[in-house]
């Protein structure tokens, strides 16, 4: 059985890569956990200088497993998405996303709070909360609207907008746009290469710094978003809208 996630580990640069092709990368519980898990390791490692993290050339992630989120639902702040996220903004080291393709919900969001993102031309960014039932995580609902402004903001989590990877650029959620899947990644590890030509302190100290200025607030939105996440997760509303949609 394939690993749902693959991790390569090169000269002090960490390849996470979801390996899940024939389900769209879609992240159920066992991955959150495999996630953070690997996460917090190469955060202690100092082998590991430097993260990037992709789904390689024709897919990022479709986001949540659906099937998984409606038979196993986070019930607490110690579910392992909500554990995922903590491990990631507590991250000092640089952390990569290499996307192509669908990058949908937490896929999106997990975005938010990577370093550098660089986007292929086949890279649809979505974030369908609403129309699902739920409310926005991973802290979007703090730092959109300071990113894009709060129209934007609301395009992409109240009205399911489409960006695709120039869109993404052009919105400064992305840094670069390549061609393809291949060119995605392999600029990632050119930009992760020149990271670890400087000096690993200073570099980790001033990702710190970069962080701290709305690190009580992110992690204040983070827990009160995770909460009403729950909720939302336990009514009729948002369950009939999984039962429909993994029906169909």
């Amino acid at each position: 059985m394939n690993d749902p996630i693959t991790r390569e580990l090169d000269q002090g640069l960490l390849t996470l890569a979801f390996n899940r092709a024939d389900k769209l990368n879609a992240l159920n519980t066992a991955m959150y956990q495999q996630l953070g898990d690997l996460l917090l390791a190469a955060g202690e490692d100092p082998g590991v200088d430097a993260i990037i993290i992709t789904g390689g050339a024709h897919c990022f992630t479709a986001g949540n497993d659906l099937r998984d989120f409606l038979d196993n639902p986070p019930t607490d702040l110690d579910s392992p998405v909500f554990r995922l996220m903590r491990v990631v903004m507590g991250l000092d080291k640089p952390l990569i996303a290499a996307v192509s393709g669908a990058a949908i919900g937490i896929g999106a969001t997990l975005l938010l709070h990577c370093d550098q993102v660089l986007v292929s031309r086949s890279t649809k960014l979505r974030m369908p909360f609403a129309p699902l039932g739920v409310c926005p995580e991973f802290g979007s609902s703090l730092l959109l609207p300071r990113l894009l402004g709060q129209a934007r903001a609301a395009g992409l989590l109240l009205g399911n907008a489409l960006l695709d990877g120039e869109q993404a650029v052009a919105w400064g959620l992305a840094n670069e746009l390549h061609e393809d899947g291949e060119e995605c990644l392999a600029a990632a590890r050119k930009l992760a290469r020149q990271l670890q030509t400087y000096p690993q302190a200073a570099l980790r100290i001033s990702k710190r710094l970069m962080k701290d200025s709305q690190r009580a607030e992110l992690e204040a939105t983070v827990v009160r978003e995770s909460q009403l996440f729950i909720e939302c997760l336990r009514t009729e509303e948002a369950r009939a809208v999984l039962r429909r949609l993994i029906k169909d």
